[in-house]
């Protein structure tokens, strides 16, 4: 049986929408290099952010 990790020990990023940061899940193991946001919603509110402009 592998060895348990800490969560302070997984690699993190900041979000590009909210600026906070988040830890590597193992559901993003294959694109961690293509994440970007923490959540559906900061995605999805970042894309409504680009196509309304005001």
């Amino acid at each position: 049986m592998p060895k348990m990790r800490r969560k302070a020990d997984l690699p993190q990023k900041t979000c590009a929408t909210c600026g906070r940061p988040f830890a590597w899940r193992k559901k993003w193991a294959k694109v961690w290099d293509e994440v970007r946001y923490c959540s559906e919603r900061c995605k999805s509110q970042r894309k409504a952010e680009a196509a309304d402009p005001t």
